[in-house]
């Protein structure tokens, strides 16, 4: 079997079960969180592994462990402490973290991933404890080979890598981005079945530009501008080619990337290392997912529709690349397409004879289809182009005022708003507000978690466009597959089957509950791993002739759980972790 750590392999026995060959014993064990047991460890183990006296005589089962965790969890005071809880048990135990997790991942979902972490990431320097990931900075990023031959794990298949210059709707976080990559890597194993011990955040500290931090004695991370330019380019070209050599057969998520470097470093890289950004390709692909049920619930069809972005950064981009595709596969010519998809920026919608940069101009509507219109602000490109959908990835709390909501429901009896921004207080209008300006009529649903909304005696069910619908079960297709390439049709596939998926087993919604999320994941999962077989770019032999049956099969057996394995003592096992 292939080796896995410098510290475990995983082996099977002469009747096939899994067992652990343990590389290091006694009181370093209990401090590698992929094999540390706690007081699971069996007395057995304990003496054949140097443990006995290190841990109370009690031996717990992983149940017993996880009540005993989620009363602390429950305990914490306040969103952040819960999250501080939760990343110190993940530095502990992951094998514990991780069946707590999945025990009640609606509830913990919010704490690890939006909205807390934004918090996290705010205060990721003064709430640091221990280490986890790789921290690429600019003073090491030569020696990055030698870095990744630190990491422990020999056989990483999923990375997940920020910048931190656009995180959430807060901007350059310096190193505090980092939690960002341990958060998404957390659903990654949680949601998409990816092993932990095949994960990897990564830091790509390349400085920052927020004075407050520089000068911050606390900050943790490069006290120096950002870099740019041709420097830039060499700083991830470096992680880039060090990857490559040490885990040839890692995906990139490319995460948090201010919107000029998110299409710069998607677009350079795509094609060398298999690799998509989740704030373009996921955020585009679970709208599109919730548009098109919105559409259903509607009993109207994406064609039909006309649709507004407000905001025009990298989720805004990849929500418009989307909803064209769909309305591309429901036989809308290009011209047609182009006068029923507005984009806006900070200054209006972006039309073919302003000025803009390079990457919105795919996105401009032509100005011959808003010639005539009074103006080119929310309002009236609402009014004026019958807009029937708004879609919110401004970062810009409120902007979905009462005028222009009441606008979208008078050119439709059913208005579709989602207002997406995240974390909570960017976004562009409480779901309350809006099923009251437009008298119930409305299908909300919301980047950031909301309780359901009464109105006129009937519940309203808020979904939550979360991209943890899309990613997890992206990325763990095409590490099944082996991708050679994250194809658009690949992403595209993803929206499709969670839009499918939610009509079959949340039939009423938007978008599932989070309590779905790993089935919902699941679904992501074989119908992107079919696209990638029918794309050319599945280099995995063994699922290269399954049909959907042994597909799911395969997809299904590789799943990863959280659950103890007994451990066995490797030759020349030593008590040193090092």
């Amino acid at each position: 079997m292939a080796r896995i750590s410098r510290y475990y392999d995983v082996n099977r026995d002469e009747d096939g079960h899994r067992y652990i060959d343990v590389k290091v014993t006694g009181f370093p064990l209990l401090h590698l969180p992929l094999l540390n047991k706690a007081t699971a460890f069996t007395d057995g183990e304990r003496q054949r592994l140097g443990l006995e006296g290190l841990l109370p005589p009690g031996v717990s089962s992983l149940d017993e462990q996880k009540h005993r965790s989620y009363l602390r969890f429950r305990q914490q005071s306040s969103p952040l402490e819960k999250h501080a809880y939760l990343r110190a048990l993940q530095d502990q135990n992951e094998i514990l973290y991780f069946a707590m997790l999945e025990d009640h991942l609606e509830e913990m979902l919010p704490i690890i991933y939006t909205p807390t972490v934004g918090e996290a990431v705010q205060q990721f320097s003064r709430l640091y404890r221990s280490p986890r990931g790789l921290a690429v900075s600019t003073r090491n990023v030569l020696r990055a080979p030698q870095l990744l031959q630190n990491v422990h794990q020999e056989d990483v298949r999923m990375i997940v890598a920020t910048d931190s210059s656009a995180i959430l709707g807060i901007g350059d976080q310096g190193f505090g981005g980092m939690a960002i990559s341990i958060g998404k890597l957390s659903l990654y194993t949680v949601a998409g079945g990816v092993g932990p011990d095949k994960t990897l955040p990564v830091e790509l500290d390349v400085g920052t530009n927020r004075q407050d931090l520089i000068e911050d004695p606390l900050y943790i991370g490069e006290r120096h501008a950002r870099l740019t330019g041709k420097a830039y380019d060499d700083f991830i070209d470096a992680f880039v080619r060090a990857v490559q050599d040490r885990y040839p057969k890692a995906i990139i998520q490319w995460e948090d990337f201010s919107k000029d470097a998110a299409f710069h470093v998607l677009e350079r890289y795509r094609k060398v290392v298999p690799s998509f950004n989740d704030d373009i390709q996921g955020t585009g692909a679970v709208t599109l997912a919730g548009v098109l049920r919105a559409c259903a619930l509607k009993g109207e069809a994406l064609r039909d529709q006309v649709v507004a972005i407000h905001g025009a950064g990298a989720g805004g981009a990849g929500v418009a690349a989307a909803i064209r595709e769909g309305m591309r596969r429901e036989g809308l010519t290009e011209d047609e397409i182009a006068a029923r998809v507005f984009v806006l920026d900070s200054r209006g919608l972006l039309t073919s004879d302003r000025a803009m940069e390079d990457y919105k101009r795919p996105l401009a509507t032509p100005a011959a289809v808003a010639a005539a219109w009074s103006g080119k602000d929310l309002l009236s490109v609402v009014r004026e182009g019958r807009v029937t959908v708004l879609l919110g990835l401004s970062g810009q709390g409120g902007i979905f005022s009462e005028p222009v909501v009441r606008a979208v429901g008078a050119n439709t009896e059913r208005p579709v708003v989602f207002p997406l921004s995240n974390p909570t207080a960017n976004t562009e209008a409480l779901p309350e507000d809006v099923l009251r300006w437009t008298d119930g009529r409305a299908i909300v649903a919301t980047g950031s978690p909301f309780p359901d909304v009464e109105w006129d005696g009937m519940n309203h069910q808020i979904g939550q466009g979360n991209n943890a619908f899309i990613f997890p079960g992206l990325g763990f297709a095409a590490v099944l597959t082996r991708a050679a390439e994250i194809t658009d049709a690949m992403v595209t596939a993803a929206a499709y089957a969670l839009a499918e998926y939610t009509a079959q087993a949340w039939p009423g919604r938007t978008y599932p509950p989070t309590r779905a999320l790993r089935a919902a994941s699941r679904r992501v999962a074989l119908r992107v791993a079919r696209q990638a077989i029918d794309d050319g770019v599945a280099r995995e032999e063994k699922v290269r002739h399954l049909d959907d049956a042994g597909l799911e099969a395969f997809i299904e057996r590789r799943f990863w759980l959280p659950k103890y394995l007994p451990y066995r003592t490797a030759p020349g096992a030593s008590p040193d972790a090092t």
